[in-house]
C-alpha cells in the first residue's frame, strides 16, 4: 500500500484500552446515529441480528475487548488494532488468523461524509456486525488464507472479489434487494443508492466476473453483485478461486463502467 494516511492510530494503554477524545466520541455518536436512520429496511437480515448481538454503544467508540468478547463466542473471531494503513501481507495474515483489521483512529467532521481509507468506524459499523455469521466469518477467512499464499499479481484479482462481496456485496431476497457489503452499510448515501436507485447495474454473482470487473474506490459504484442468501458465500469459500484468478488473469479485465480517474 504505497499511499500515506493523514491519520495516526491510537496505540492501547498497557490494559488494552484507547482512550479516544470527546469530540472523537461524538463523531462515532453521529456517524452511528445517522447511519442507524438510514439502514431499516436496507440491511440484510443477518446484519441486524450481528448489531443486536455486538450491542454497540452510541455514545462512545466501543473498546476492541468488548467487541472480541462476542465475536469469538458467535465465530471464534477477534479484532486487531493495526495502523492507519497497513501491508497486504500482513492484512491477509490478519483474516488468515481470524483477526479483523481495525484501525484505531476515526474520522474528523471535515471527512465526516466520505473517507477513502478505512476507519473506525467503517470497520466496526460497517463489517464487524456480519463477522458474527458464520457464513460471512469463513468466507472472510479463507479469502486470507488465499491472499496470504497469492502472488502480488494474484491479490489484485482477488481483491476485487473482496471488494464486490465483503465491501459492496447485495442480497436478492423475496423482500426485495438488501445490503450486506460493510462499505455500503457505512455510508447513508450508498445505503440509499444501492437499494433504490435505478442507476447501478446489479448483476447476480458469479465469481469470474467479480475477478475482471474493475472499480474505483471513491465513487458510488456502477456496478453491484448479488447473491440470494448469506449462506452463499459458503459456496464460494469452496471453489478453486485461485483457477478462477488464473482465468481471469488471462481473459481480462471487463470495459470500466466510469471515466478514469483523471477525467471524473
Amino acid at each position: 500500500m504505497g499511499k500515506e494516511s493523514n491519520y495516526v492510530s491510537k496505540q492501547p494503554d498497557a490494559e488494552g484500552i484507547i482512550h479516544w477524545t470527546d469530540e472523537e466520541n461524538q463523531v462515532w455518536h453521529d456517524l452511528v446515529d445517522r447511519q442507524l436512520k438510514c439502514i431499516p429496511g436496507k440491511a440484510c437480515d443477518e446484519y441486524m441480528k450481528g448489531l443486536d448481538l455486538l450491542d454497540l454503544p452510541k455514545d462512545r467508540i466501543p473498546q476492541l475487548h468488548e467487541l472480541n468478547e462476542v465475536l469469538e463466542r458467535e465465530t471464534g473471531w477477534q479484532v486487531a488494532a493495526v495502523p492507519a494503513l497497513i501491508p497486504f501481507d500482513e492484512f491477509f495474515r490478519l483474516l488468515a488468523n481470524k483477526q479483523f483489521p481495525v484501525a484505531t483512529f476515526i474520522r474528523t467532521r471535515e471527512e465526516f461524509d466520505y473517507l477513502q481509507e478505512p476507519d473506525i468506524f467503517h470497520e466496526i459499523f460497517g463489517h464487524c456486525p456480519l463477522l458474527t455469521n458464520p457464513a460471512f466469518a469463513h468466507f472472510t477467512h479463507q479469502y486470507g488464507k488465499l491472499g496470504y499464499a497469492a502472488t502480488p499479481k494474484e491479490r489484485v484479482y482477488l481483491a476485487r472479489l473482496y471488494w464486490f462481496t465483503v465491501e459492496f456485496g447485495l442480497l436478492q431476497t423475496d423482500e426485495g434487494i438488501r445490503i450486506y457489503g460493510g462499505g455500503i452499510l457505512s455510508s447513508p448515501a450508498e445505503t440509499e443508492y444501492a437499494v433504490n436507485s435505478d442507476k447501478p447495474e446489479r448483476h447476480p454473482l458469479k465469481a469470474l466476473d467479480a475477478l475482471r470487473t474493475p472499480y474505483r474506490i471513491d465513487i458510488i459504484q456502477p456496478v453491484y453483485y448479488t447473491i440470494n442468501s448469506v449462506d452463499e458465500l459458503f459456496e464460494i469459500s469452496d471453489m478453486d478461486i485461485m483457477a478462477l484468478v488464473r482465468e481471469a488473469m488471462e481473459l481480462g479485465l471487463f470495459e470500466p463502467k466510469f471515466p478514469p480517474k483523471d477525467a471524473a
